[in-house]
């Protein structure tokens, strides 16, 4: 890793589990597709691949985008908010599906009238995506 790279990461704020925020949005319409969170590695990861890696919270592990459902996202432009403490990222979402539901955004239900409404369609079943789990 070069002194500039170095450089970068040590102006990242990091939160106190040592990850920070992550926004996906989609390089060509500007749609906001995902949030999810970086650690060190998995922003080296992505820089280095050219291809987004997360970290799974859940799982405790490193998140290769689009691993188990093949729609993966591929770095187009990151950048760093003025705090330092969220990082937005302009991606190609490969497949056009980056919910696990199947739908282009997770950013699917709309607030309307004192409820939730699901407002994107499902292209693809998680089921088909994700044959050997049990995706919401």
């Amino acid at each position: 890793m070069d002194e500039d790279n170095i450089d970068f990461l040590a102006q990242v704020s990091w939160n106190s589990e040592g990850l920070v925020p992550a926004i996906a949005q989609d390089h060509s319409s500007g749609r906001v597709l995902m949030m999810a969170w970086m650690n060190r590695q998995s922003l080296r990861l992505t820089l280095e691949k050219g291809r987004m890696v997360y970290w799974s919270r859940s799982r405790g592990k490193l998140w290769r985008k689009g691993e188990s459902s093949g729609h993966l996202q591929l770095l187009r432009e990151m950048r760093l908010d003025c705090d330092g403490d969220t990082l937005l990222l302009s991606v190609e979402q490969v497949g056009n599906i980056a919910c696990h539901t199947g739908r282009n955004s997770c950013f699917y239900r709309r607030y309307k009238n004192s409820r939730w409404e699901t407002v994107d369609p499902i292209i693809a079943l998680p089921q088909s995506m994700y044959p050997q789990s049990n995706a919401k």
